[in-house]
């Protein structure tokens, strides 16, 4: 079979800076009838573990460290037994959300994992978090973008930990440059296209946000 992206919609809440927020986050199941990675472990890990099934799980890959994201990834870690995985600049966030739970390992700039026979590139893409990643997936034609561009724009870079500057030149410089068909799974709401969005980054620098 080949390789395919599922979505499973997790409630829950965000919490940073003194502040709560209720929050759908988008989980992402990228492989084959065989074999899964997931892309943020959000809410709700029994649900994601139903949607995995008899899968192999070869890891759980971490878009950033915020709590909506990661609040779910080690008790999901023990029901479908894989690693965690997280760039170790959101350590920080990560323990935020669990003190004593540690990620397995750490992602970088240019890794490649693979699932199912496909490439996953890791696109470090901070600002909404030092530690952002996304990724890119060729073969498919897609880019897992957790909070860094949504369908509208980049991620929230009013709290702590994050940078708007930041942000655009993570955008402008590591996604903007992929194919302009390019779908784009963000951690929240709908899709959209690398295509759709690049025309507007000038907006964005001029609105602030």
């Amino acid at each position: 079979m080949a390789a395919r992206v599922e979505k499973v919609v997790t409630s829950g809440t965000f919490n940073l800076d003194g502040g709560s927020w209720d929050v759908d986050n988008n989980v992402w199941l990228l492989g084959d009838d065989r074999q899964v990675l997931v892309i943020d472990a959000a809410h709700d890990a029994h649900a994601i573990a139903a949607a995995v099934g008899d899968r192999e799980v070869l890891a759980i890959a971490c878009t950033h460290g915020h709590d909506d994201h990661v609040n779910a990834a080690p008790a999901l870690s023990e029901l479908v037994d894989a690693p965690v995985l997280l760039h170790p600049a959101d350590d920080v966030l990560w323990r935020l959300a669990h003190e004593d739970a540690r990620p397995a390992d750490s992602l970088a700039d240019g890794d490649v994992l693979t699932v199912a026979g496909v490439d996953v590139r890791v696109l470090h893409t901070p600002g909404h978090a030092p530690g952002a990643v996304c990724f890119h997936v060729p073969a498919l034609g897609v880019v897992f973008t957790g909070d860094t561009l949504f369908n509208g724009g980049p991620g929230a870079t009013g709290r702590s930990y994050s940078d708007f500057p930041t942000i655009v030149d993570s955008i402008r410089d590591k996604l903007l440059t992929l194919p302009p068909e390019t779908r784009v799974h963000a951690g929240h709401g709908d899709d959209t296209t690398i295509g759709a969005e690049a025309p507007h980054v000038e907006e964005w620098i001029a609105r602030g946000h």
